[in-house]
């Protein structure tokens, strides 16, 4: 388990040829669970980038995985913004970091998902990005949205109509994943741009927190209106209290200003 950056509860990123500032406040947690004897999850959480990455093979072989991902979003900023052409170099970069490191071909690999402040023409916006069926929601007026699509065997049953998403949760198959950062191969990564505003609560999470607490739980957790640090802790508190299975990791991020609101 690695755990990079650092929580605020104020970071003002300046923006002066506007006269405007971004104001962001966030936190991080990670939790091996009841069931897992180590933790395979690492995380990211300062500006610029946000992400969490689950690791998968085994022993300490996910960690070193999931390890390399975060390692490589941290090298790539170099700013309070970061273009997302850079944080897919930063993951080529670690999928010959982690071939590297599997010298006896354990076939070692790890998810990874986030949000990243970027520029688009000149305007700040958020930049998701995703391998595997680590997830981003993002929680505005009321509604829970999940930003990512999950790169799973599950989520192609549910795109074809052969199961419903309430099904796919539960079905045996629910950890296949299509995609990842490993195995020597270039990833594919899923680039989405959104709208930076005000108000905005964004979560970054592994499955452990997913596959534990549904999504209107979820909802309502986020719509407390708790502290970033409080939230997180909550919802990693109720992946636990529903048995803990898996390893837990769970990113916070509250939009409290941003330019135009």
């Amino acid at each position: 388990m690695t755990a990079l950056g650092r929580s605020s509860v104020r970071h003002i990123v300046a923006l002066p040829e506007r006269g405007e500032v971004i104001e962001l406040s966030w936190h991080g947690v990670t939790h091996t669970g009841y069931r897992r004897a180590a933790n395979e999850d690492s995380y990211l959480a300062d500006v610029p980038v946000f992400a969490v990455a689950d690791g998968m093979g085994g022993h300490s072989h996910g960690d070193r995985a999931s390890d390399a991902v975060v390692r490589r979003l941290q090298a790539a900023v170099d700013g309070e913004f970061i273009a997302p052409d850079a944080i897919i170099e930063a993951l080529n970069l670690a999928t010959w970091d982690i071939h590297q490191l599997d010298e006896a071909d354990h076939g070692i690999g790890t998810t990874v998902t986030g949000v990243a402040l970027s520029l688009a023409d000149g305007h700040p916006v958020l930049t998701s990005f995703n391998v595997g069926d680590s997830r981003v929601y993002r929680f505005s007026g009321n509604e829970l949205v999940q930003v990512t699509t999950d790169h799973s065997m599950v989520q192609e049953m549910v795109d074809s109509g052969q199961l419903s998403a309430e099904q796919a949760e539960q079905h045996p198959d629910s950890n296949v994943i299509t995609r990842a950062v490993g195995f020597s191969v270039e990833p594919e990564v899923d680039v989405r741009v959104l709208a930076l505003e005000a108000g905005t609560r964004l979560l970054i999470c592994s499955d452990g927190l997913t596959k534990e607490v549904p999504l209107e739980r979820l909802r309502l957790h986020l719509a407390a209106r708790l502290s970033a640090r409080e939230t997180a802790n909550a919802l990693v508190d109720a992946a636990l209290a529903q048995g803990g299975r898996d390893n837990i990791t769970v990113i916070v991020v509250d939009v409290v200003r941003a330019p135009g609101g």
